[in-house]
């Protein structure tokens, strides 16, 4: 495509030959599929290809969608035993493409996001898939900040008490209508704040789509860092297996339901075997699991926003609004755990 929402590619032609070796001038380029947030372009010159990132286009939440965070955790991570892309190029300068960007390498694999993909490879492959996503996470917060120089990429004291504010903050922002549901959550949340595991590096959205998985079933690229920060890492185990419970039911074509495939780790299983990685204290993970489902809750509130006013590029949007009440739910459901 010559044109594409976001992406000015006469801007992008007078800036990417300087800024990354060996690129062209002659581009061309392709919007991914599946992104409901940051904007993610196949960007090529006929010769070369690579991964160019940006913010949405409108309604940009403070704090949210920071290509600098996402480009710099990469960077860090890039010879750790957590696989990323390498980081090839970053771009401060909004008059490029009106807002901050990065280039990175393309990486061959798989994302998989659809029951059907997993249950073409069979139970076998689809045991080994699922083995490898929950290994790379309990990898992610072995890693010491610190040692790979982002000692200072968070605020780590008060993380769980600051997520619940910052959801809350940005479900506001972004609020179309009443949603009892999600004042009565918030409030369970923020009266019982459990005491935090041990600082590591929270992805924010870890789950298999986010994983490009080679031909050998191993990983290949943990993509998709745009809330990357220092804090309590049971917050990612939480969210992952918040959407591998919602891709069970009905909102299976709102989020990934590959976690359904035969084969496919259950949920004590996974719970069992990040334990063993990881050797932190699950006894509090309904709350976790509350504040999951009101993280997600919020996002889907903002890209549901964000479709209403025009501002969203592709398909799959229009149930977006529909998949937070039951979220809810599920998410004051999951604090009776605990109690």
């Amino acid at each position: 495509m010559s044109e594409l929402p976001g992406l000015d590619l006469a801007r992008l032609a007078a800036w990417l030959p300087a800024a990354v070796p060996g690129a062209g001038a002659d581009l061309r380029a392709e919007l991914v599929a599946g992104g409901k947030s940051n904007l993610t372009y196949l960007v090529t010159d006929g010769t070369g290809t690579w991964v160019l990132r940006r913010p949405p286009l409108g309604h940009v939440l403070a704090t949210a969608h920071d290509m600098a965070r996402e480009h710099r955790v990469m960077a860090a991570l890039r010879d750790t035993e957590v696989p990323v892309p390498a980081m090839l190029a970053f771009c401060a300068d909004t008059e490029v493409l009106g807002a901050p960007f990065y280039v990175m390498e393309r990486v061959t694999g798989t994302p998989y996001r659809d029951r059907r993909e997993l249950a073409a490879l069979g139970p076998v492959r689809t045991a080994a898939i699922s083995t490898t996503l929950v290994d790379t996470l309990a990898a992610l917060h072995r890693i010491d900040p610190a040692a790979v120089g982002l000692g200072d990429f968070g605020r780590p004291e008060g993380f769980l008490g600051r997520q619940v504010a910052r959801w809350k903050k940005q479900l506001d922002a972004s609020r179309t209508r009443d949603l009892p549901a999600a004042e009565e959550l918030h409030d369970r949340l923020a009266a019982d704040v459990p005491a935090e595991s041990a600082t590591g590096i929270v992805h924010g959205d870890f789950r298999l789509d986010n994983l490009l998985v080679d031909a050998d079933d191993r990983a290949a690229a943990v993509l998709d860092w745009e809330m990357a920060t220092l804090g309590d890492p049971l917050t990612d185990l939480a969210l992952m297996l918040t959407y591998h419970r919602l891709g069970a039911g009905p909102l299976g074509a709102v989020v990934t339901d590959a976690a359904q495939a035969p084969g496919f780790l259950d949920e004590a299983a996974i719970i069992e075997r990040y334990a063993a990685g990881s050797a932190r204290d699950l006894s509090r993970f309904g709350w976790y699991r509350g504040l999951a489902a009101f993280k997600l809750a919020a996002i889907l509130e903002g890209i549901h926003h964000r479709h209403l006013a025009g501002q969203t590029v592709g398909e799959g949007f229009a149930g977006i609004g529909e998949a937070i009440h039951p979220l809810l739910d599920a998410g004051l459901t999951a604090l009776k755990e605990n109690d």
